[in-house]
């Protein structure tokens, strides 16, 4: 009997001393600059006090990037690569779709979780997105919520895992969970609280034929604002850059600024609903034992380089806010990073323990958040060719950046080159883009080796003109991207 009972009381101990499994609480935005927040562009004026303390608690990331996009619908492949870990070639959705594995929504971050014991939730917009991977959460609550209540905004969203939270600690659920906490905002259109537009100046312009009033409160112009593109970027009639309601095809400083105050407005709106989440995490116990995770599934554009949307590789488009906050994560700490959304799956496992799928392709980036390494490769590579093809391509190295731009349908071929350390706004003057300076012709040969190197590994089915063909015949594809249906 004794023997029993030591051994009884020896696996209560040991159970005891079993340290809790991480949740993990995974916050997506819809088309978010990063420079929108002051820790990454000092001159902003947001204000966004709970997601600053994000930052200010974890770690920001200066190099997180969405992998790009082969239909003007960013959000598509990105939101793709977010749940399964995929490349943006080896996707269910557009050229890879053939050779893709089969079923892989069973292997996307809410099956992958609730097949190791954990509870899942998912509250996000619908369309856009990945909707076999989207339905298989325990609990989804999807809707487009871009308006400016609490029933038609970013509260609704709130609400939703708030709810979920409330049930769990009323049914004594202690198992560690995935909150897929996602927000139909800032996307346009931008219909903000009344309150925060009027505290950034904006107004819900209407009228397509004039501008908008200029107000002393609205945002600054950007320093890389342009009132047009300088050439084609082989999709400048797409539907972002031309039919957002509010904008349309303006570049104005009116219409700028008071776009953005717009996307301020419910980006602060944004701010308050994730306090409301954190505070009801600390008033359960979980806040310390939970992972926070806050970006955006790609950046946005809004009058800086004279552009409008998403279907572009400047660094506001291609690069995304990350913050991670956590356990074992140091306070205050920064590091480039060199990631892609596509590692977040390998990363969400890696922090919990949780096996990764073997269709994962991403990598962790655990080591960074832990301080043990500044990045997790040396190279970025990036696409967008919801347009003309072959479209767009960019490959960054340190501080060296090479977009490169072709449509065979029009004849278009253009380069630019940026030292970003030297050029951090990506400026598009002569002295700015050095693709045709002859001191920087041996960089430009050698970051251009770079970029086809990155296409034959990741499998791009195109090439450019100046190119080898490697015996490809790109995908059958039109030049014009497809139709997209209209926003709510």
């Amino acid at each position: 009997m004794k023997k029993l009972f030591a051994l009884f009381a020896f696996v209560l101990l040991s159970q005891a001393a079993e340290p809790r499994k991480p949740n993990i609480l995974f916050i997506l935005t819809d088309d978010q600059a990063p420079f929108d927040f002051k820790f990454y562009n000092p001159q902003s004026t947001l204000d966004s006090p709970v997601i600053s303390a994000l930052a200010s608690g974890g770690m920001v990331l200066d190099a997180a990037h969405h992998m790009g996009s082969f239909t003007g619908a960013v959000c598509v492949p990105s939101r793709h690569m977010i749940l399964s870990g995929r490349t943006v070639w080896h996707l269910p959705t557009g050229p890879g779709a053939k050779t893709c594995p089969p079923n892989l929504e069973n292997n996307s971050i809410g099956p992958v979780f609730r097949r190791a014991g954990c509870a899942t939730m998912r509250t996000c917009k619908q369309g856009n997105s990945y909707p076999a991977a989207d339905k298989l959460f325990d609990v989804v609550h999807d809707a487009t919520k871009r308006g400016g209540t609490a029933e038609t905004g970013s509260a609704w969203h709130a609400e939703r895992v708030l709810d979920y939270l409330g049930e769990r600690q009323n049914k004594k659920d202690e198992r560690p969970f995935f909150i897929y906490f996602g927000l139909s905002h800032p996307h346009d259109v931008r219909d903000g609280t009344p309150e925060l537009l009027a505290k950034y100046g904006a107004t819900n312009h209407t009228d397509k034929n004039a501008p908008p009033a200029l107000h002393k409160l609205q945002p600054p112009l950007p320093p890389n604002w342009l009132p047009k593109h300088p050439f084609n970027n082989t999709n400048m009639n797409v539907r972002d850059e031309q039919s957002v309601s509010g904008v349309w095809g303006r570049r104005d400083e009116a219409t700028i600024r008071n776009e953005i105050g717009r996307q301020y407005a419910c980006s602060e709106n944004i701010d308050a609903q994730i306090g409301r989440v954190l505070a009801k995490l600390k008033e359960m116990g979980e806040l310390e034992n939970t992972y926070i995770f806050y970006t955006a599934d790609h950046g946005i554009a809004i009058g800086r380089h004279g552009l409008q949307g998403k279907q572009n590789l400047y660094e506001h488009t291609w690069r995304v806010p990350m913050i991670i906050k956590g356990p074992g994560i140091k306070p205050g700490s920064r590091a480039p990073g060199n990631i892609y959304l596509g590692d977040l799956l390998a990363t969400f496992c890696d922090l919990t323990g949780v096996p990764a799928p073997e269709t994962n392709e991403g990598t962790s980036f655990k080591p960074v958040l832990l301080g043990e390494k500044a990045t997790i490769r040396d190279t970025l590579y990036g696409v967008y060719n919801g347009g003309d093809k072959p479209g767009m391509r960019s490959v960054k190295q340190g501080d060296w950046k090479l977009i490169e731009y072709e449509s065979t349908t029009a004849g278009l071929r253009e380069t630019q080159l940026f030292h970003l350390k030297e050029n951090p706004h990506e400026l598009l003057t002569e002295p700015h883009n050095l693709a045709k300076n002859p001191k920087h012709a041996a960089k430009l040969g050698e970051m251009r080796a770079l970029l086809l190197a990155e296409m034959r590994r990741l499998n791009d089915p195109w090439r450019f003109s100046d190119q080898p063909a490697d015996g490809l015949t790109p995908p059958a594809h039109g030049s014009k991207p497809p139709k997209r249906k209209k926003k709510p």
